[in-house]
């Protein structure tokens, strides 16, 4: 396989057919090697419009977002060089490495511990020095770091939680995937006061949905 054809097939043939067109995102993906962050055994899959498995089954959370999806969330997002960022699902480490060279530094919480460890393997081999995956439940947990300029989910929700909202600075933003099969959204929410966000609906997807958090109760009659 040519690499490098492969990877400008991706990002001309799938990432920015998908309204991808910031340039500075798109220069971004040629430049940090994706295929280094995916598992050899399915390296094969780095450029293709899928999710790549991270672990055996490869669900809950445990996959990398398609190439598209990573791009067009961290499109969104927009970190700028001055901005904190968190990260729920640090998964392969990739979506770290893209926002670590976007922002000034990246936390990205990792509730298995395997994912942890490889996420941040793949870091350092990297060279992405202002990232770093902590093993926490991101469902859960409240870094004493924040509060967030910007916070990703990489992975569905099935609601925005409110912890994290709480975690964003006053113009901050939440991105990520919300919803229930077989109607998912990638939402921006922005905080625009101590008690006020304002929720705007980008695009629909479908995302596993990440481990911790919980799905919301089924109606019984």
């Amino acid at each position: 396989m040519n690499i490098e054809q492969a990877r400008f097939n991706m990002i001309e043939q799938q990432i920015r057919t998908w309204e991808v067109l910031d340039q500075s995102v798109l220069s971004l993906l040629a430049v940090v090697k994706r295929e280094d962050f995916v598992p050899a055994a399915y390296r094969s899959m780095a450029f293709m419009d899928l999710e790549v498995p991270l672990k055996d089954g490869g669900s809950r959370g445990r996959v990398m977002l398609q190439p598209k999806v990573e791009a067009r969330l961290l499109q969104e997002l927009a970190p700028a060089k001055h901005e904190k960022v968190l990260e729920i699902g640090a998964g392969s480490g990739y979506m770290a490495a893209l926002l670590a060279h976007k922002a000034q530094r990246v936390l990205s919480l990792e509730i298995d511990e395997e994912l942890a460890r490889f996420a941040a393997e793949n870091l350092k081999r990297a060279g992405v020095m202002n990232a770093e995956v902590r093993l926490a439940d991101g469902s859960k947990a409240v870094p004493a770091e924040g509060p967030f300029d910007a916070i990703v989910a990489s992975g569905s929700v099935a609601t925005v939680p409110q912890h994290l909202l709480n975690q964003l600075k006053v113009g901050g933003r939440f991105c990520g995937i919300v919803g229930e099969e077989p109607i998912m959204r990638a939402v921006i929410v922005t905080r625009t006061g101590e008690r006020e966000f304002r929720t705007v609906e980008i695009f629909d997807t479908l995302a596993p949905r990440l481990l911790g958090f919980e799905e919301p109760p089924k109606f019984r009659f």
